[in-house]
């Protein structure tokens, strides 16, 4: 089970705590997802908050979904803590700690497959093409150079692991593991989204380099659940910025992650617990790129109403 730091307790039964967010069950039909403003890199979860990532994360991902609304089954309920303290009375003392980062969602069968759809070469992919020309052992075009752009986007599923990182796996193993039609479907539903999503954010100068989803299903219907199109689940991109042959700077947690390298080269850290404690002005910078993200892809600065 992954430690959590600075997590606060609600009138509900938990029913999985992860690096980030807690899940609690509201009854058998609703679950009450509550993002944190912790904060991991390379596998540690850091002794400081991160402000406002929490509401970021489940802010980005409603008004994503409110995006998609007629156009494929999500499951959002509601991510308003006035009226998710109406539906569910008990947490009415606990809202202004809800308030900006909890939503309240249908519950699912979940499939344990991470969608990763890939626009451009980067990352864990990027690593697997240098060193053998492949990605899940499956070959791409010859000549690519790093955070090229696919000339049509690869979907690119994974395992979903319980710590550590994700396992990309191909196609034909997702097939064997969920079944074909299931595994078309899913590919088609996270092409989709990742099509509409990549089209939208061009048009506010963001690039979606790549992203992963999350599906349930429910009474027969394949749902969207989790995250979507956050600064966490993707890979955001200043358009322009963007140089081909080189790593891209992200709308994330890269200051943070830079500063752990020095500290990392420097001798300073080994890359396990305990980490280091982290400067302020490394906590203040990643709090700016995720709010900066939200600005950029909503056209609105985030309202946080006293989220934290």
């Amino acid at each position: 089970m992954t430690p959590v730091v600075g997590r606060s307790e609600l009138p509900l039964e938990i029913l999985r705590r992860g690096k980030v967010r807690e899940v609690y069950i509201v009854d058998a039909e609703r679950l009450l997802l509550v993002a944190s403003d912790r904060v991991s890199a390379f596998d540690v979860i850091m002794n400081e908050l991160v402000p406002n990532k929490g509401a970021v994360l489940t802010q980005i991902t409603a008004w994503w979904l409110r995006q998609f609304e007629g156009d494929l089954a999500h499951h959002m309920l509601s991510a308003d803590a006035g009226e998710i303290v109406k539906q569910v009375p008990v947490l009415a003392p606990h809202r202004d700690m809800l308030e900006g980062r909890s939503m309240l969602c249908r519950r699912t069968e979940v499939f344990p497959v991470e969608c990763v759809v890939r626009g451009y070469i980067s990352g864990s992919a990027w690593k697997e093409y240098k060193a053998s020309g492949t990605l899940a052992g499956e070959k791409l075009p010859a000549g690519m150079v790093e955070s090229d752009r696919f000339e049509k986007p690869i979907f690119s599923p994974a395992t979903k692991a319980e710590t550590g990182h994700d396992e990309n796996i191909t196609i034909t193993q997702m097939q064997k593991e969920l079944g074909a039609p299931t595994a078309t479907e899913l590919e088609r539903l996270s092409r989709h989204v990742y099509s509409r999503g990549r089209d939208i954010a061009a048009t506010r100068g963001i690039i979606i380099a790549d992203t992963k989803f999350e599906f349930g299903h429910v009474d027969g219907k394949i749902i969207l659940i989790d995250e979507v199109l956050t600064p966490d689940s993707s890979r955001f991109w200043a358009a322009d910025k963007y140089q081909p042959g080189k790593s891209q700077p992200s709308f994330d947690k890269q200051p943070l992650r830079d500063w752990l390298d020095v500290e990392k080269k420097a001798g300073r850290w080994d890359g396990n617990e305990p980490p280091p404690t982290l400067p302020n002005e490394v906590v203040m910078e990643t709090s700016r790129r995720y709010l900066n993200a939200f600005e950029r892809i909503t056209g609105a600065p985030l309202k946080l109403n006293g989220a934290k």
